[in-house]
């Protein structure tokens, strides 16, 4: 038995996985994001440490058998976020989350500083990563910084509660900014231009390997008949990955969760920063990936949900006529948190154009389903000039169950959308594998398989060349608005 944690924005998710890999019972705690500013993003680490406890109490009450025989746990988490720890280990602050935007001063100011930065960590400096975050609070909470010893990454502050190791891997490590990607390890350079050194940072591991094993007080409280190994586990599109089976060259998928993601896996370090593209380690050795990322995919359907008073996003989204696809006079710029691929603008803001009398929540719904694909075809778009074109893409996520949808993003994408048998797996089912991994020393191979493909959605011809034309159009707005900003 195996116990996968994924620390995720809304949500901590645990799944219990037997031997043969089949999840056998999950458990789930929601989370609150706070928003003290415009564009800024927090969240109280207390509050994941809360929800790992809460999630494993109840599958030890309804699962105490499987509990007891659990050998291996994996963590995956929400990347990028700033968690401040004091000489006691305490935090000093709120996380400053991934979607966060206060940075972007920090970020010019970091590039300029470091001439090789995309060149040492795969990316450009965006808002959303950890180095800017630590650059903005030594600039303006000065006596924080001053008192901050450690900086975790989200899933590793819950490790530290867990094992008592501060213990990170590449795959999450990379969103930091202070790893040197290609070589996976720290880079002392990076660390030095937000005025911080190698005893800042934890150890690292890779995603697969050992981490450390479980306290012995909370192996006595879920009555686990020996301490489970913990693995470095992963960020969570890598643990998503793994869940999936994305580990070969090549092998793609797009992820419509809170943000969205379109990951290829690649054999090398492939860095590409100058459209936004994310080059990234992978969570096992050796393998890296380049990712197209969107700061609002599922949470824009959320948002419109709300914003027209539907019942749910599928209440909302069967009130959608079909027959609209690709001829909807609304167009959505999906930027309600600012942008990272391929814009990297964190002051890029949503709009809806093209409204009238006429337009109906219906209306809003499509052109919010239309406007996600487009900003994934933008990541196709740059994926394709860092040499990545697949040919085929996985749907994973929760807006996956969606068919209209994924029938909207094969069309846009041009490229055949599979949904995988099983259902939505995520981030916590790739997680509990690498705990096996971790535990049984096993080869990737044999335990990150694919499940088999349960639909595959074809583009629709005629759909495809209307959403070419539209796309056209789409590209012309954003341009337009940041003009219309400056």
């Amino acid at each position: 038995m195996n116990l996968g944690i994924d620390i995720g924005t809304s949500s901590v998710k645990t799944v219990l996985v037997d031997a043969d890999g089949r999840q056998i019972a999950a458990a789930e705690h929601a989370l609150e994001v706070s928003r003290p500013h415009d564009g800024w993003s927090e969240q109280d680490p207390a509050a994941w440490w809360e929800g790992v406890l809460a999630t494993i109490d109840s599958l030890a009450a309804k699962h105490p058998a499987e509990i007891a025989a659990v050998e291996g746990l994996g963590l995956s988490g929400q990347m990028h976020g700033a968690t401040l720890l004091g000489a006691d280990d305490r935090v000093l602050r709120p996380c400053i989350l991934w979607n966060d935007g206060r940075s972007g001063a920090e970020c010019a100011a970091l590039e300029a500083a470091v001439p090789d930065l995309p060149a040492i960590t795969g990316n450009r400096a965006m808002p959303g990563f950890t180095a800017p975050k630590l650059a903005w609070v030594r600039t303006h909470e000065p006596d924080i910084f001053a008192a901050t010893r450690t900086v975790l990454l989200p899933k590793d502050y819950v490790r530290l509660l867990l094992t008592g190791e501060k213990v990170s891997e590449p795959s999450d490590a990379a969103g930091t900014l202070w790893l040197d990607t290609g070589a996976r390890r720290w880079s002392e350079t990076m660390l030095a231009a937000t005025g911080l050194g190698l005893e800042a940072m934890p150890r690292l591991v890779e995603g697969s390997e050992p981490s450390g094993a479980l306290r012995e007080e909370l192996r006595q409280r879920w009555n686990m008949t020996k301490a489970p190994i913990v693995a470095g586990g992963a960020g969570d599109n890598a643990a998503g990955a793994i869940g999936i089976g994305a580990i070969g060259t090549g092998d793609a998928f797009v992820s419509l969760g809170t943000s969205g993601v379109l990951w290829v896996t690649t054999d090398a370090f492939r860095p590409n920063p100058s459209r936004g593209v994310h080059a990234f380690c992978h969570a096992i050795p050796k393998t890296w990936h380049q990712m197209g990322v969107i700061l609002s995919a599922a949470s824009a359907l959320t948002w419109v949900t709300k914003l027209v008073g539907a019942e749910s996003e599928a209440a909302l989204v069967a009130r959608i006529d079909p027959a609209l696809r690709g001829a909807n006079p609304v167009m959505f710029e999906p930027y309600l948190s600012g942008e990272r691929t391929p814009h990297n603008d964190p002051e890029a803001r949503a709009a809806f154009i093209g409204l009238s009398h006429a337009s109906g929540p219906a209306d809003l719904a499509l052109a919010v389903l239309e406007g996600v694909a487009f900003a994934f075809k933008d990541c196709l778009d740059a994926l394709a000039e860092a040499g990545s074109r697949p040919t085929a893409v996985a749907a994973i996520g929760g807006g996956s169950r969606s068919t209209l949808w994924l029938e909207i993003i094969a069309a846009v994408l041009d490229l055949p959308v599979q949904r995988l048998a099983g259902g939505d797996l995520g981030g916590a089912y790739g997680a509990a594998r690498l705990g096996r991994l971790a535990a049984t020393g096993e080869a990737p191979s044999a335990v990150a398989t694919k499940p088999p493909i349960a639909e595959t959605i074809d583009p629709d011809r005629a759909l495809a060349a209307r959403y070419g034309h539209a796309f056209t159009t789409y590209r012309k707005i954003y341009p337009n608005l940041k003009d219309i900003r400056s």
